[in-house]
């Protein structure tokens, strides 16, 4: 009897050891098995900018910093825990109809977290409307807006509308609400991101967006080149003469011989200014899509697409909102020779007469071009495990 009752103790005694083990350091989370998660999140909030992407010199702020372009919201900044809550989302192909398709599915690290496919395909099979657009430096486009066509008023509203295509990945917002709930690792990481267990369409978009706004790109040769030098315009030492040539074409505006191309791609991120959505000549007349015009009932829209940027461009082929340009060179080509005179292109590509600009470039000065544009590749992105695949 004695011997019973000291083994029923020590069986007790057993069991509370090891109820309190979640306690204990060494503990594993359920999720540990299943997520390659570090104890410590990573750090998403401090991005260590370069000093020429600021240009904090008191009181002269140079046109070329990105002061004042970020859209983070007030109610959502970026947090370690949340962005790493974005980054389980990001990549959980199960939330998708049928388990096949995660958002990184058509946004690729690999590919500057764009597509290498025309056109991206979704959950059944079928093909989006349009090109995968590149996430980098989405959050220093200043008006906030997101999509080809500026549909979604903010990137906090747009994370949520893939998940609800029904090509892309055909579920119903409650249904994301209802996956995300059954899946046991995710009341550990909504603890940790939002201070409670509760799972709601609201955190799941606030998450997303604070991954994606944590996906910028700075450290690329020309940024090596450019923390050395005064402005973007003077030649860089770590450039060849080819890569100086085709930076200069870039900046130089198109009466002294350039492409004036740092007009719609501007500031150090190669964001848009501000001026909304821009036509660039890519057709005559806008048929089966309409851009923006679809989304704007100002007929001035028609034909309309947002500027992306052009970090990562190297790669982030194919090229336009349609996929129609397999290169860089076909790129070039198209702003030298090939731009449409569309009823709604935009001004800065017209000449003094509302043609369309012919740069007649050589071929040697259109190579330089794209020389230059392969100096914003910032492998760092394509490589860093923070945005990369926790599962």
């Amino acid at each position: 009897m004695v011997k019973s009752m000291y083994s029923l103790v020590l069986l007790v005694i057993v069991l509370i050891c090891f109820a309190c083990s979640s306690e204990n350091e060494n503990y594993e989370p359920v999720s540990a098995s299943i997520l390659n998660l570090p104890n410590e999140p990573y750090d998403y909030i401090n991005l260590n900018l370069p000093s020429h992407f600021i240009n904090n010199v008191p009181g002269q702020p140079l046109p070329t910093s990105v002061n004042g372009i970020d859209n983070t919201p007030d109610d959502n900044p970026i947090t370690n825990d949340g962005a790493t809550l974005g980054r389980v989302l990001f990549y959980d192909k199960k939330l998708s109809a049928n388990g096949t398709i995660s958002c990184a599915s058509c946004h690729k690290q690999d590919k500057g977290f764009s597509d290498d496919e025309v056109l991206s395909i979704g959950f059944d099979g079928g093909t989006t409307g349009r090109h995968s657009m590149t996430l980098i430096n989405s959050r220093y486009y200043q008006r906030g807006r997101f999509f080809w066509d500026e549909r979604a008023a903010t990137l906090e509203e747009q994370v949520l509308m893939p998940f609800q295509d029904p090509v892309e990945m055909g579920m119903t917002i409650e249904q994301v609400v209802s996956t995300v709930q059954e899946q046991e690792y995710y009341p550990e990481l909504f603890e940790k991101a939002f201070g409670s267990t509760e799972i709601t369409s609201d955190k799941i978009s606030k998450a997303l967006a604070q991954f994606v706004r944590s996906i910028v790109s700075y450290s690329s040769k020309y940024d090596q080149g450019r923390a050395s030098s005064t402005s973007p315009g003077a030649n860089f030492a770590n450039f060849t003469a080819e890569e100086n040539l085709g930076k200069n074409l870039f900046f130089q505006t198109i009466p002294n011989g350039g492409g004036a191309c740092f007009g719609c791609h501007t500031t150090e991120a190669f964001v848009s200014a501000n001026p909304g959505p821009q036509n660039n000549g890519l057709d005559l007349v806008s048929t089966t899509d309409l851009g923006a015009g679809a989304v704007y009932t100002n007929p001035i829209f028609e034909g309309r697409f947002k500027t992306s940027t052009l970090r990562n461009i190297e790669l982030t082929a194919p090229y336009m909102h349609d996929g129609r340009f397999a290169t860089l060179e076909e790129v070039v080509e198209h702003y030298n020779s090939g731009i449409q005179a569309h009823p709604t292109l935009s001004p800065a590509l017209t000449d003094d007469n509302g043609n369309p600009v012919r740069l007649n470039f050589t071929e040697a000065e259109k190579a330089a071009l794209v020389a230059f544009l392969k100096t914003l590749t910032d492998n760092t992105v394509s490589d860093e495990v923070k945005w990369s695949n926790p599962f």
